[in-house]
């Protein structure tokens, strides 16, 4: 059973939650990456920034929906998460942007359960955690690299 540890990438780039966004975007385009965990002072996991946190930006603001109920206005969206949908709006830093406390995986964690974890809850990026310390980095394309053996091998010609 092929576990995270056999496809993590375990040479981690990292950013500080005060890195400025346009920083943060240009990491992620050079190196090619979809996300990036976010690192404190102390070196503690605090979050993690994804390009889909950075699409965000490029969102128009978002006026709640709302119905009328006995002449009330009833809104159909939380204001936290409208509060939270304009902090990323206007994200200066990483701090604004990121998603903190990201879900995490260990380094004995099947890729099955990476796979599900990714289709379920729509993760691109997952840390890898070991002892509370940062050791790894799994992404969709680190599990799509599994299948091109086996796609290989399946194409090759029989020897008999």
């Amino acid at each position: 059973m092929i576990k995270v540890k056999d496809v993590m990438t375990a040479d981690v780039v990292t950013i500080s939650p005060d890195t400025e966004i346009t920083l943060a975007a240009k990491i992620l385009l050079e190196k090619r990456i979809n996300g990036v965990p976010v690192i404190d002072a102390e070196g503690k996991l605090v979050g993690i920034l994804c390009q889909s946190d950075l699409v965000a930006q490029q969102k128009a603001f978002p006026v709640p929906s709302v119905f009328t109920l006995l002449d009330g206005f009833m809104p159909l969206t939380s204001i936290k998460r409208l509060e939270k949908e304009i902090e990323k709006i206007a994200a200066v830093t990483v701090a604004d942007a990121m998603t903190p406390d990201p879900v995490t995986v260990g380094p004995e964690t099947t890729i099955e359960e990476v796979a599900s974890m990714m289709v379920d809850k729509n993760f691109h990026t997952l840390p890898v955690m070991e002892d509370d310390a940062l050791v790894g980095i799994v992404g969709k394309e680190d599990v799509i690299k599994i299948l091109i053996p086996a796609a290989d091998d399946e194409k090759a010609p029989s020897r008999v």
